[in-house]
């Protein structure tokens, strides 16, 4: 550890100009302050039991349903429909519903949901989504091709995260695009993952380590120097940068003279061209709170969980951060995160890479003793930032944010006295799976499309836990969130094989109906007998393209699969895809809505849903 500062320093003394080189990017990361523009609100306040959405996040959620779902669902269902055997017969209403027959307010509200659990979840979230996109012709003829299209919400943390920041703010490019992008792209440009090249350890020598950690701390200069704090949040978030956010690519990701994204920011999303066509999906990325006054009693006994389920859930959109939950249900506009008074106006604050480095901020469960701390991987880069940009009694571990609900709702909210929000990662109350704003009653999601690729297992499998969590944390809030019956442990999601086959909850029990149901899909074993390569580690950071089409090919047949079927070739018995999986699934997705017109389920979604539901 001390080696690695020692030698970060020395690249710093023996190259002064590097200071220089990192200008446009420290400057690009800082936030401004200006006088708020006339009849700026910096508060929006909704009723806990009566909940709203922004202005921004109406229109765009109503604009899309209009313009572009009749044609994307329609779609969808063609796809289905040429896929399934001539024998298969979808009930009438499933291509009513569909198709458009019961007009566009009856058409299915589809919220996407894709887990943490570092690159292995950003890979294994990326490959079921390439099986649900419709520009992947492979996924069409399979029958899956076109639902995310369809789908209304897409929300991620941690690894999640990862890719759906990527993914918006690359313009919703295919996923191959995403993960490989170009190589030789501008520098403000997508140039892929750079999967290639270890996010903390680029190179095989110290030297250009040391340096490129001097690097990542010089460029957020200018953010403390303009009276913000820095903490490892955002020298975790200028690395990731260099992998998902414009303007790196893999031959320049050491080049220290570009910005590498910094300026970038979330709520600039909304002036891309897939977004202002509404071609996305509406993206949310979740953080967690951390704080001196949380009821540590409410703290999970899962792996994960280190944060109480009783804390606040924030959400990043477009448009808005804040929280829903009933002990604070307020925002503030995105843009103008970080303002630090009701005239003066923060920009620039909000950049992708903090927040993408904000929803898997994970170095709080590093911070266990001081000693602990320092002797971490992150020990020599809390040193660093002490060295050269000192903020004596700073609390490094955590993503720290000027709390725009100072003073709200003092009797309930927790952190309504405190002058700075602490955010970690949006998985550690042990809801790995960003399933919470999609329960949200004012977004009428019907369905949820729940990918889980937590390392639950001693395998790095999922077991189920963050549905567990979910469920408890509902019924903590009844009256703002409801949730379909889950296992009430992993044990039973192992024992009955849930996570080893899609699986949908809330099909049949009469209390499920005000809750979305959920169509979960884990990272829970190699599918169709083949040898497991999705179970990756966690601490694994860099990864050959090869390894990669490995862990996309795997995961597409574990999105295709179903409940897979024994079938006899030459004198072996092996395990084949369900034919009946394309119509299963089209069967879950518009159940709710039928349910909500007074249809009786009926034909193959009656026999579909008896066998992929738990009950």
């Amino acid at each position: 550890m001390q080696m690695l500062l020692a030698l970060a320093l020395l690249a710093l003394s023996a190259h002064p100009s590097q200071v220089a080189a990192q200008a446009a990017a420290a400057a690009a990361y800082a936030p401004s302050l200006t006088p708020c523009p006339p009849g700026t609100s910096l508060l929006r306040e909704t009723d806990p039991t009566d909940q709203s959405l922004s202005p921004g996040e109406s229109a765009y959620i109503s604009t899309r349903r209009t313009e572009m779902l009749p044609e994307a669902w329609a779609n969808y269902l063609t796809a289905v429909l040429q896929s399934i055997d001539e024998s298969i017969t979808l009930p009438e209403y499933v291509s009513d519903i569909m198709g458009g027959s019961c007009g566009v307010p009856n058409l299915p509200t589809l919220g996407i949901a894709t887990s943490g659990g570092s690159y292995r979840a950003a890979i294994f979230g990326a490959g079921v989504l390439n099986t649900i996109d419709g520009r992947n012709a492979t996924s069409v003829r399979a029958g899956t091709g076109g639902l995310l299209q369809s789908a209304s919400y897409l929300a991620g943390l941690s690894g999640g995260g990862w890719l759906v920041g990527s993914l918006i703010q690359a313009d919703f490019p295919t996923l191959p695009d995403l993960i490989f992008g170009n190589p030789t792209a501008s520098a403000d440009a997508w140039g892929g993952w750079n999967a290639q090249t270890d996010i903390l350890q680029p190179s095989s020598n110290a030297t250009i380590d040391s340096a490129y950690l001097v690097d990542l701390v010089e460029e957020t200069m200018g953010k403390h120097a303009a009276g913000f704090p820095v903490t490892l949040a955002d020298i975790w978030g200028r690395t990731l940068s260099r992998h998902f956010a414009n303007g790196t690519n893999s031959l320049n990701i050491l080049d220290n003279s570009l910005p590498h994204g910094a300026g970038l920011t979330f709520s600039s999303i909304a002036e891309l061209p897939s977004f202002k066509s509404h071609e996305q999906p509406f993206p949310i990325i979740l953080s967690e709170s951390q704080s001196v006054h949380q009821n540590s009693s409410l703290i999970q006994n899962v792996s994960s969980a280190v944060v109480p389920l009783s804390n606040p859930i924030y959400e990043f959109n477009v448009f808005e951060f804040g929280s829903f939950d009933p002990m604070l249900s307020a925002f503030t506009p995105t843009k103008f995160l970080g303002s630090p008074n009701k005239s003066i106006c923060a920009t620039g604050f909000d950049q992708i890479s903090f927040i993408e480095g904000t929803t898997a901020e994970l170095f709080n469960g590093e911070n266990t003793t001081s000693a602990a701390f320092f002797a971490s991987p992150v020990g020599p880069i809390v040193e660093l930032i002490e060295a050269l940009i000192p903020e004596p009694g700073l609390e490094m571990d955590v993503a720290l944010v000027p709390n725009p609900f100072f003073g709200v709702a003092p009797s309930m909210f927790i952190d309504s006295n405190e002058e700075l929000l602490s955010l970690v990662d949006g998985g550690e109350d042990g809801e790995v799976i960003p399933i919470q704003p999609l329960l949200v009653k004012a977004r009428g999601v019907d369905v949820v499309l729940a990918i889980d690729a937590a390392a639950d297992t001693d395998d790095n499998f999922s077991d189920g836990s963050s549905l567990v969590t979910t469920q408890k944390r509902a019924a903590l809030f009844p009256s703002s969130y409801s949730f379909p019956h889950v296992p009430a442990n992993q044990s039973v999601f192992l024992a009955q094989g849930l996570t080893k086959r899609p699986t949908f909850f809330g099909c049949n029990a009469p209390s499920d109906s005000a809750a979305p149901l959920v169509i979960y899909m884990a990272n829970g074993g190699a599918p169709l007998g083949q040898v497991p390569v999705t179970n990756v580690s966690t601490d694994q950071l860099s990864f050959a393209p090869e390894q990669i089409d490995a862990m996309l090919t795997q995961t597409f047949d574990v999105a295709t699969q179903g409940i897979p079927i024994e079938k006899t070739v030459g004198r072996q018995t092996v395990l084949d895809k369900d034919p009946e999986w394309p119509a299963c699934l089209a069967c879950a997705v518009v159940d709710r809505s039928r349910e909500r017109q007074g249809m009786v389920r009926s034909g193959i979604c009656e026999s579909c849903l008896e066998r992929y539901c738990w009950s």
